[in-house]
């Protein structure tokens, strides 16, 4: 059995692979009535698309979606939502050095013990082309979180190999979009486009940090025991490829603290409750807090480089591979819009009744 699906109450059905003739979701629960804007899902599949820079593959996608089902007149109708990606610009036949071979940390292997069966081309199912779909149900769990309560889910990135900007949870879409590797910081922006070009001419990758920032969550967002808000958007974060490790508020720099130094006092205010810190990340106890929900999402260097390595046939046999074809030398900044689509299809799916 395969899980394919993803949420309860609004319910996202991910299909298709790398090279086949469409990917894209179903989408069930979306409640009826609710106006759908079609550029804002453009928007997001744009940011995400291949092709868009000199840091990113060479793959050329428009990503422009059909949406088959579930729309009349401009609204959700109550039915379930299918928008279909077609795939324009697969070249298969760059992959044809793949059938026989397992890529080093690669899902070829295991994907292949597990089912007895896998497509090499473009790594099929196993490939982050599928989450162009997620892109695009993230659109419209955004637009679902506005109507609701203004939420706005802002990702950026924050590092990219040793390169680091400084963190913080007032930075705007625009600050980031401005930037070709969405990093805020200009200084630090171009020292990380120079290490990833730097990389893609040696034939290697590089793997980074997106810092997310969730706004006006409103409190009581998930549960104390097994469905902890946090834990749910670890769920969701580790279910996009590469990701390596995941860390809410303080993370792991907690270890060096005292609880007098940690520990997020209340104030009062004019505005309601709220601390006078924010290590929490926004989440106390497995339940939003009211502040802002703060967090990073590591990825590790694409798996496929041009570098010679060794690595095994599925006959068992010892080979040296000097892999080809079109791949992002880092994955960090199309996966921006990810993150982003991801941690909206969580908080919708508590917030939805």
């Amino acid at each position: 059995m395969s899980h394919n699906s993803f949420g309860k109450n609004f319910t996202v059905t991910s299909f298709g692979e790398s090279h086949g003739e469409n990917i894209g979701v179903i989408i069930d629960g979306c409640p009826s009535n609710v106006f759908i804007d079609r550029e804002g899902i453009q928007f997001e599949l744009n940011r995400r698309k291949p092709g868009q820079s000199k840091i990113t593959t060479s793959r050329k996608e428009t990503d422009e979606f059909q949406i088959t089902s579930g729309i009349f007149n401009g609204k959700t109708t109550g039915a379930p939502i299918c928008i279909v990606i077609p795939n324009q610009n697969a070249n298969s036949k760059d992959y044809d050095h793949l059938s026989e071979v397992y890529r080093p940390s690669h899902a070829d292997f295991t994907y292949e013990k597990k089912y007895g069966n896998r497509d090499f081309k473009g790594g099929g199912r196993s490939s982050a082309r599928v989450t162009a779909g997620w892109v695009a149900a993230g659109a419209i769990a955004k637009q679902l979180l506005k109507s609701l309560c203004e939420i706005e889910i802002v990702g950026y990135v924050s590092q990219i190999y040793t390169v680091e900007c400084n963190k913080s949870p007032d930075y705007s879409i625009d600050n980031i979009e401005s930037s070709m590797v969405r990093c805020p910081a200009p200084k630090e922006s171009q020292l990380m486009i120079e290490a990833i070009i730097k990389a893609k001419k040696e034939g290697d990758s590089l793997g980074g940090i997106v810092s997310t920032i969730i706004r006006n969550c409103p409190v009581g967002v998930g549960d104390p025991v097994f469905h902890k808000l946090n834990a749910q958007l670890a769920h969701a974060m580790f279910s996009i490829n590469a990701v390596k490790g995941f860390q809410i508020g303080s993370g792991f720099d907690s270890i060096i603290k005292k609880g007098s130094e940690l520990n997020d006092e209340w104030v009062s205010t004019a505005n309601g409750p709220q601390t006078k810190t924010n290590n929490s990340g926004g989440i106390q106890g497995g339940i939003s807090n009211g502040m802002p929900i703060l967090f990073d999402v590591a990825f590790k260097p694409t798996a496929t480089i041009s570098k010679k390595q060794h690595t095994i046939d599925k006959s068992n046999n010892a080979i040296e591979l000097e892999a080809y074809g079109r791949h992002d030398p880092c994955v960090v900044p199309r996966a921006v819009p990810i993150v982003e689509a991801m941690t909206a299809l969580v908080l919708v799916d508590n917030l939805l009744p």
